[in-house]
């Protein structure tokens, strides 16, 4: 049997049914470049998730969703505000700022969320020459540490993005786990709530590589400037796909019918993550040596252990260190994850304490 791990939900395979599709659309012959029945199909799909005036743009990668995103909602002098642990500072090689030409203004925040009091601290020298000027905030629906953010929340940011000229963007890689959590629709928490633009991840939930871009509401001027920016941005930034349709296809896989499987596919992983939440609070409660700062509110556990244990259980079950300092380690269940996995690692770290 193939080693299991909880290094990334990115370890998981492709759905079965995505591999299907993908074998069905492989027959005949299709326009290239988006002019083709599946991409046709997604711009539906996009309206039906998002609302009446959302377009999506298909794309390769969850960096190239962001890339692309944020470089369609600042000027050239503007900048990001984002958290320290966000994904475009902490996991994305520079990309926003060497293929982007962005500074990012980065909020140190232990949970890796933004707050209005935090945003509003980073909103300050406007018009002033000598400093980037802020032009998008983007936050991380669920965040680099496994928390989640609440309607509320989102809204409250959104908000004071708005109130001083910013856009708002929401790095959805796991937009499917957040919406499984909350038990919203898509729709509910970003495009209501005044979010201007979604990276919409496929690839962790179930895709084989298959990520896009949503621009929620091109009604109005700006919304309309952002889609009529991203085809271009996306065939500079490299993410515009010949054959669209392999693309295209495997979000309708996950994403049709009010996003079924991906949701199916959320509930899961984020079911396994509370099972193995439990068994680490379990045994943290009996051993002072375990602890776990951050609840789990989607599919990610981020206990800290005693360097020893964690090298003791990588062996078996290979996962990364996430703060070497501390030994916070970080455990993601997938959308395959089984619950002999979790008891498997749980039982693991009983044995490395021991």
């Amino acid at each position: 049997m193939a080693k299991r791990g909880f290094a990334s939900d990115n370890y998981a395979g492709v759905h079965p049914l995505v591999l299907a599709e993908l074998a069905a659309v492989n027959e005949g012959h299709e326009v290239a470049y988006g002019e083709d029945s599946q991409t046709r199909k997604f711009d539906g799909m996009v309206r039906d998730l998002f609302g009446a005036n959302a377009m999506g743009f298909p794309v390769f990668n969850g960096t190239g969703a962001n890339v692309v995103a944020l470089q369609a909602a600042t000027k050239r002098w503007e900048a990001v505000i984002c958290a320290s642990n966000a994904h475009i500072n902490s996991d994305e090689g520079g990309a926003p700022e060497k293929m982007a030409g962005l500074k990012l203004w980065t909020v140190p925040t232990s949970d890796g969320k933004l707050t209005p009091e935090l945003l509003l601290g980073q909103i300050f020298d406007m018009g002033v020459v000598h400093r980037a000027q802020p032009g998008v905030v983007s936050i991380t629906q669920t965040t680099e540490m496994g928390t989640l953010y609440q309607s509320g929340e989102i809204k409250a940011l959104a908000d004071v993005a708005h109130a001083n000229g910013l856009l708002m963007h929401l790095d959805g890689a796991r937009l499917s786990n957040a919406a499984a959590a909350l038990g919203l629709s898509f729709k509910e928490f970003t495009t209501d709530l005044g979010v201007d633009l979604v990276s919409l991840g496929g690839t962790k939930i179930g895709a084989m590589g298959a990520e896009a871009v949503i621009v929620t509401d091109t009604s109005t001027d700006r919304g309309a400037a952002l889609a009529a920016a991203m085809p271009f941005l996306r065939k500079t930034s490299m993410q515009l796909a010949s054959k669209m349709r392999f693309i295209s296809a495997q979000l309708n896989v996950l994403f049709g019918d009010n996003a079924a499987l991906a949701i199916a596919n959320a509930r899961n992983a984020n079911a396994m993550a509370a099972r193995l939440y439990d068994g680490v609070m379990e045994i943290a409660a009996a051993d002072p040596r375990v602890s776990v700062p951050n609840r789990a509110d989607a599919n990610a556990v981020f206990p800290i252990l005693p360097a020893e244990v964690a090298e003791r259980i990588v062996s078996k079950y290979r996962f990364y260190v996430w703060d070497y300092a501390t030994g916070q380690v970080r455990w993601m269940c997938s959308w395959d994850t089984r619950a002999e996995d979790v008891d498997g690692i749980l039982a693991a770290l009983r044995q490395a304490l021991a």
